[in-house]
């Protein structure tokens, strides 16, 4: 009856030690790694500069949904965008534990040219946010540009330039304007993301 009590110490140690494990993956995944970047400065200060803009103008776009539609919290909503088919960007060649410069530039262009595509869509939610949204996706279009040139300069830009996914349809005003939250929260989260591995990169 002793060997069960003799086991515990050493299971709590092994719980311990897998949590630990855990928690190690998880601030690695978490954080841009990886050798020093061959990137030009000019670019990562350009890129820094705009991504800065656009969060600016995203916030301003989410300050006026919720003043003028009520519709202030996206996490309320996202039951909703599975059902629109509203997509989220991936950076994980960003922030993987080797990071993969070439994966990360394609990856960070991807996402611009899909969040370009996203905020086309929303055109009509409103007359009195129209130059906003407009202006909002003229500046994503700038950035995903800048990241697009560089790649050419590197010489790893496709052949082709990627062309745009099927997008979602929204059946009534409060679908477009909900898809309006939805976008500009998650366009949000990949430019903070985006913001962290070129200030990281931009490091000397």
């Amino acid at each position: 009856m002793a060997v069960p009590a003799a086991q515990s110490p050493v299971k709590l140690m092994a719980l311990q030690l897998l949590l630990w494990h855990s928690a190690f993956w998880t601030v690695h995944e978490a954080t841009p790694l990886g050798p020093a970047s061959s990137l030009p400065q000019s670019f990562l200060l350009k890129c820094l500069e705009q991504a800065r803009k656009i969060q600016s103008d995203g916030t301003a776009l989410q300050e006026r949904l919720c003043a003028t539609f009520k519709l202030c919290h996206p996490e309320e909503l996202v039951l909703l965008g599975h059902s629109l088919g509203i997509p989220r960007a991936p950076l994980g060649s960003c922030t993987s534990q080797a990071l993969q410069l070439t994966g990360c530039l394609r990856q960070l262009h991807g996402g611009l040219f899909l969040y370009q595509g996203l905020l086309q869509a929303l055109g009509g939610i409103s007359p009195e946010l129209a130059t906003a949204l407009d202006g909002l996706r003229l500046d994503v279009a700038d950035f995903a540009t800048t990241v697009w040139h560089q790649m050419e300069d590197l010489g790893v830009a496709p052949t082709l330039q990627p062309t745009q996914s099927a997008l979602p349809t929204f059946a009534s005003a409060f679908q477009r304007r909900a898809g309006g939250v939805l976008v500009a929260s998650h366009l949000q989260s990949f430019l903070e993301l985006a913001h962290r591995v070129l200030r990281y990169l931009a490091q000397p």
